[in-house]
């Protein structure tokens, strides 16, 4: 190395976490001296009229106090939050002497965003963030340098910690249909097949010991000369059990389909990204009429949550989908073991049933004596693989095997729907599963 290189190095050591001369600094000493020297020896003014101000400023900035250590912190920003945009403020202390300030901040959309270079005068910052797709991700990495006078010393440049949200799956409004109920007291919001105390008439019988006579029927009873009472259906609650296929995740194109997801933490559109979706939607529906919810990952069944009920219960479950998307993956066989699925429940099974361990899965609950609905989130418009001239014929298979799959659930007794934000198909499907004397 030269011994220009080493003063060089000298003089920048230290670099990075603590105030430095920069090449600015150096170049302008070197230069502010080299030209009035030269000036001076050759006689010759105009030299000396360049390098006297770049001589000067150096020693201006040698003679300024600058110091303390700039510190960067952002405030505002939650651990969890919604799709869309959000705003987040970034305090700035540039410390003793700094004049200017170099940052990254996004710039209104996502990814880290660009450097923005501000005064030093800067104490608060406004920033707004934006992510349209939900799940893990950085929101704001502020790397930031400072610079003090002319910018012949700075400090930095600083790579900030990253600083990031768990964007939680939307939810469509959408209603959740009549559900199987299962008796827990007097309570709930669906109408059961045994008489209870609810407004809905079942029947009307005559008057036996141990009825309450203010469910006698006077219309009735003075028509037939004898007592008799209004029976009214029992209103119950119900469990619902959303069962998530976290083993494959597709899109549209078969070619994609060996290619992992990059950046995201699942294909925008795809299978896994459109059945979180219609879990999350689900949920929120059964829980605002006050069912209890619970959910169940087949891949990795240890990332299940208990059926509860309540709005603390929808937040659990729309971070606990993200948690399941996030350690998605193929898994040999899906599980769902009796203890999971309580006794009566209905039981939702989001998958896009490209192969027959999950069909067998799906056939079995519906055995132990569960009303068992299947939603098809396999996305529509499957293109096939234009790299291979077996392509087309490729599709054409799937798409055989996969309606085979479909047809042997609805033949087993299980209602196959393929999700859609009005949920019209669910709810029908669920009605005719309800009925009572239904053909297994």
């Amino acid at each position: 190395m030269s011994r220009a290189g080493r003063i060089r190095e000298a003089l920048t050591s230290g670099r990075g976490a603590h105030w430095h001369p920069t090449d600015a600094l150096v170049r302008g000493a070197a230069v502010g001296v080299g030209l009035v020297v030269l000036g001076g020896l050759i006689h010759r003014v105009e030299l000396v009229l360049f390098g006297a101000p770049l001589l000067l400023s150096t020693l201006v900035a040698l003679v300024t106090t600058i110091g303390g250590k700039p510190d960067v912190r952002v405030r505002g920003l939650p651990r969890t939050g919604e799709v869309g945009a959000a705003k987040s403020v970034v305090d700035v202390d540039p410390g003793l002497g700094a004049e200017v300030l170099a940052i990254r901040l996004p710039a209104g959309g996502p990814g880290l965003g660009p450097v923005h270079l501000l005064p030093a005068s800067a104490a608060s910052i406004e920033v707004v963030l934006r992510r349209n797709a939900w799940g893990e991700g950085v929101d704001l990495r502020p790397d930031h340098l400072v610079a003090g006078p002319d910018g012949l010393f700075a400090h930095g440049p600083v790579t900030a910690p990253e600083r990031g949200r768990v964007l939680l799956p939307l939810v469509h409004q959408l209603p959740a249909g009549l559900l199987p109920a299962r008796a827990r007291g007097l309570v709930g919001a669906h109408r059961t097949w045994r008489p209870g105390d609810s407004v809905e008439l079942r029947d009307i019988r005559a008057f036996q010991p141990g009825d309450r006579l203010r469910r006698i029927d006077w219309r009735v009873s003075l028509r037939a000369g004898t007592l008799h009472v209004r029976e009214h259906h029992a209103e119950a609650d119900a469990d619902v059990v959303l069962a998530l296929d976290t083993r494959l995740d597709v899109e549209q194109d078969l070619g994609e389909w060996s290619v992992g997801a990059k950046g995201a933490t699942t294909r925008s559109g795809g299978s896994l990204d459109l059945a979180v979706r219609a879990a999350a939607s689900l949920a929120a529906g059964y829980l605002r009429q006050g069912d209890r919810v619970g959910l169940v990952d087949l891949g990795r069944p240890q990332l299940g949550v208990r059926a509860g009920a309540g709005r603390r219960q929808l937040l659990r479950l729309r971070n606990q989908l993200v948690v399941c998307a996030r350690s998605a993956g193929w898994a040999q066989k899906p599980v769902l073991r009796a203890e999971q699925v309580p006794h009566g429940a209905l039981v939702v099974v989001l998958s896009p049933f490209l192969d027959a361990e999950v069909v067998e899965l799906t056939v079995h609950a519906a055995r132990r004596g569960n009303v068992v609905l299947a939603v098809d989130v396999l996305p529509e418009g499957l293109r096939p693989d234009r790299s291979t001239e077996w392509g087309a014929a490729t599709l054409k298979v799937l798409e055989l095997e996969h309606e085979v799959r479909l047809e042997a659930m609805r033949r087993h007794g299980v209602p196959v729907v393929t999700w859609d934000a009005r949920a019209a198909a669910i709810s029908g499907a669920l009605r005719e599963a309800a009925r009572p004397g239904r053909r297994r």
